[in-house]
């Protein structure tokens, strides 16, 4: 089971199966980077390379009929969600459906795959994040609080901007305008932290990968300048954007390789780097209009 509480009991869990190889990729290369504590805690050789077996072995599904990845085995062959049926005053579904009924119908509660696009965006074609993002953001009636982060960020990289910066309204609202109705009951804290990462990562195109950080910025219309900082190696990397150039600022430090729209940067302590910021991106698939869709920082009817 991966983050959608309104699916569960499944296999090959593509967020999931996505996890568990990046972590035992990620336990290779650290008793690379150390072997003298690998030596000391008895990992072996053998050791090794079953995790190394087990990362490439992972099953990772894909739906050939539909193109796309199903979030897990058979979830793309269960009936949709009757969202026609489903009224203003039946929100959230769990308050109002048996679980039954929701876990056999295609319906999510919150970004599972989406997120997946986002922390394993190195294991997906842009194309494949454009049709994913289409099929399943359809699909998210956002009864959680944390999707709209998620969302956000994969709908800036598919070029959906302004579904993007809806999102992220309808998160800087969320307790401002208790859109959920219990902000009496504390703080989304989670949710509310999700504004960087949709900010950092939507608009800025912030990534962290094998080949380090990399950046695709793109403002939507309206906003004419987004600056923030990323600690790096102990010092700050100050990102500054506008649509015409992007300026990079090592603050301290060794020099620090980055990439830019794809194109890598050597940037030096004190040094500014400014590069142009690239074309926004051309979506191939239209904007879907999630179910409980609204105008973002006004209540949910019946909340």
């Amino acid at each position: 089971t991966g983050p959608d509480e309104y699916t569960a009991v499944v296999d090959d869990n593509v967020y999931t199966n996505l996890s568990a190889r990046r972590n035992l990729r990620g336990a290779v290369a650290a008793v690379r980077r150390h072997p003298d504590v690998a030596a000391r805690l008895g990992v072996d050789d053998d050791e090794i390379s079953a995790w190394e077996a087990a990362a490439a072995g992972m099953t990772v599904l894909y739906d050939e009929d539909r193109k796309v990845h199903p979030q897990s085995a058979g979830f793309t062959a269960h009936a949709r969600w009757d969202f026609d049926a489903t009224g203003p005053d039946d929100y959230p579904l769990h308050s109002h459906f048996p679980y039954f009924d929701l876990y056999r119908k295609q319906v999510l509660k919150q970004a599972d795959l989406v997120l997946a696009l986002y922390t394993a965006h190195e294991e997906f074609t842009w194309e494949e994040k454009a049709r994913a993002f289409a099929y399943y953001d359809a699909l998210t009636v956002r009864d959680s609080s944390l999707s709209p982060a998620a969302q956000a960020v994969i709908a800036a990289e598919v070029g959906h901007l302004e579904l993007a910066s809806a999102y992220l309204a309808e998160l800087a609202a969320l307790d401002l305008d208790d859109l959920h109705g219990n902000t009496d009951e504390g703080l989304h804290i989670a949710a509310l932290a999700g504004i960087w990462t949709g900010v950092t990562a939507g608009y800025g195109g912030m990534r962290e990968g094998d080949d380090g950080l990399s950046f695709r910025p793109q403002l939507p219309d309206g906003v004419t300048r987004l600056a923030f900082g990323v600690r790096l190696h102990g010092c700050i990397l100050h990102v500054d954007i506008t649509p015409a150039e992007t300026t990079y600022r090592l603050s301290a430090g060794e020099p620090v390789t980055i990439r830019h729209a794809g194109e890598e940067l050597v940037l030096h302590a004190g040094v500014p780097s400014k590069l142009p910021t690239p074309d926004r991106v051309e979506p191939i698939t239209p904007a879907p209009v999630p179910p409980r869709w609204r105008e973002p920082g006004r209540p949910r009817a019946g909340d």
